[in-house]
């Protein structure tokens, strides 16, 4: 699968700026496996109420971040767009971690594997990494439903 820029990620995800946080997508195997980063730099609307003498991204933008790139393999698997009437709600985490902070200059790499999707649910194990160090790992379960 060639690359995914921004243009076509927001056909596949309903959010917009500033919570989208895939800014591209590297691989994509249908049902099986995406790769996408999300760029980290100092203007993010956050950092001047997140420890501002010390800029760290959330964790929990970072989970969602693992979700976005879920939601996009999820919904190009299913060959579905938000557009269509359908919405992909992130539903819950499990063993959850994060084990390095993320700052403005990382190139946060998202990547997510589908683990099973059951009458909707989908299960992915999800990893986020800089520079190859894990910062972040989730077991992530999404729920296709009707909007």
């Amino acid at each position: 699968m060639k690359e995914m820029e921004i243009e076509e990620i927001q056909e596949y995800l309903p959010h917009r700026y500033p919570f989208l946080f895939v800014d591209r997508v590297i691989e994509l195997e249908l049902g099986k496996y995406i790769k996408a980063y999300k760029n980290v730099t100092t203007n993010e609307p956050f950092f001047p109420g997140h420890f501002p003498e010390k800029q760290v991204m959330p964790g929990v933008l970072i989970l969602e971040a693992m979700a976005q790139a879920s939601g996009i393999l999820g919904f190009k698997t299913m060959d579905k767009k938000p557009e269509e009437g359908s919405m992909y709600y992130f539903v819950g985490a499990d063993s959850l971690r994060f084990k390095k902070p993320a700052i403005p200059g990382d190139r946060i790499i998202l990547e997510s594997k589908i683990i099973t999707n059951k009458k909707g649910i989908w299960k992915f194990d999800c990893k986020a990494t800089v520079e190859d160090e894990i910062i972040g790992e989730a077991v992530i379960l999404c729920a296709d439903r009707p909007k």
